[in-house]
């Protein structure tokens, strides 16, 4: 379960390395699980 302000460690290949979930998408959720969309800002990530 992820919430608004929950920190996330990235497992791709962007450079990114946490993100901050700021918002859960669809309806009046509170929580989001697996396959829900969330938006988030990238909070660290590696230098170019």
């Amino acid at each position: 379960m992820i919430q608004v302000e929950a920190y996330l460690n990235v497992a791709d290949n962007s450079g990114a390395k946490k993100l901050m979930c700021i918002r859960v998408l669809g309806g009046s959720k509170r929580y989001a699980g697996v396959g829900d969309l969330i938006v988030a800002v990238v909070k660290d990530a590696l230098p170019p």
